[in-house]
């Protein structure tokens, strides 16, 4: 197969809001250096970390002129050095993976940050499973010990990461409790595994505290974080995974102490990492929940690959319900039934 050389690449040239900060260019196609593969790259899912590396806000900070987006589904074309065909993957499987730097055409990603792409899911829907199922997994079983029986709390549900989690405690057996923006955002939740729903201003801490929730998933932190503490049941853990709010929460050590709940933080690219064994366990686990239909991730849009900025820019404004997913290659698969209904009308960013 012959690569072309010149490839389009969305990049961000200065630090701002994404609208007004990313541009397309044509540049080089990337060679994969050792130990990495080259992805012709069919989708890119949008993430909040997008609108932080647009801002320059986030925990990583490349030099501009640089290359967002920061997970795929597409094709390996070739193998760097170090890389065995068919050892982890051949030229020509459908992977998935996660890396700063994939919206283009083209992207190298290292060998052990790609896995096979589940063929229950189109492309649209596969390039949105690393990072938020990867996420939601090890908050639930990982980190947060979740229990069949158990009770889950799972904020800003109806957002990418939050429909996972829902999912995915709704699969172990878990009471799923999630808390939404606002009304038009309900359906969604229940959709993904929700057995009660509330909306972000209700007294849900009153209906909670007893027997009190065992696990608590938390992307938004500021007063989500902090009502929750006041509801988390006898060693109940708290499983912080971002602050899509923008407010940091105070930990209380002396609540944590009285109560006798936990607070457990989670940066999932540190599994990738240190642990990359445990991201393929979780991968395979994954794979098998999506075969047998309980995993399905919850796109609210799939947009060509011109309305990149405007669909990161759409992100940071919270106005979404589940996952955007960038069309990069012409012939990438999204089934029409796999985008939900929207109204476009709350403030939910995490995901």
């Amino acid at each position: 197969m012959s690569l072309p050389t010149v490839m389009k690449a969305w990049r961000v040239v200065a630090q701002g809001e994404p609208e007004q900060v990313m541009e397309l260019h044509d540049v080089p196609v990337p060679e994969p250096g050792p130990g990495e593969v080259l992805v012709r790259v069919r989708a890119v899912a949008v993430n909040f970390p997008d609108v932080l590396l647009a801002r320059g806000q986030y925990q990583e900070r490349p030099e501009l002129p640089f290359v967002p987006g920061v997970e795929l589904c597409g094709d390996v074309v070739a193998l760097g050095p170090g890389v065995t065909d068919g050892e982890r993957v051949r030229v020509g499987d459908r992977v998935v993976g996660s890396k700063i730097g994939v919206l283009a055409q083209y992207a190298t990603v290292q060998v052990q940050a790609v896995h096979a792409a589940p063929s229950a899911l189109d492309d649209a829907q596969a390039a949105a499973l690393t990072i938020a199922y990867q996420t939601a997994w090890f908050a639930l079983h990982r980190r947060g010990g979740l229990q069949a029986g158990q009770t889950l709390l799972v904020h800003a549900a109806a957002g990418g990461v939050g429909t996972a989690a829902c999912q995915l405690g709704k699969a172990a057996g878990a009471r799923v409790v999630g808390v939404v923006g606002s009304a038009a955002k309900v359906a969604a939740a229940r959709a993904a595994g929700a057995d009660e729903v509330f909306l972000r201003d209700d007294d849900w801490v009153a209906e909670l505290r007893r027997p009190g929730v065992d696990v608590v998933f938390d992307p938004v932190g500021g007063d989500s974080f902090e009502r929750s503490t006041r509801c988390i049941g006898f060693e109940g853990r708290i499983v912080v995974v971002g602050f899509a709010s923008g407010q940091l929460p105070a930990v209380r050590a002396d609540l944590a102490m009285v109560k006798n709940y936990a607070v457990l933080g989670l940066h999932w690219g540190l599994y990738q990492k240190l642990r990359p064994d445990l991201v393929d366990a979780a991968h395979a686990e994954l794979d098998k929940l999506a075969a047998s239909g309980v995993l399905r991730p919850v796109l609210d849009s799939v947009v060509g690959f011109d309305e990149a900025p405007a669909a990161v820019a759409r992100l940071a404004g919270g106005a979404t319900t589940g996952r955007i997913v960038v069309r990069v290659a012409d012939d990438a698969v999204v089934e029409d039934d796999a985008v939900v209904e929207t109204d476009g009308t709350d403030g939910e960013v995490a995901g």
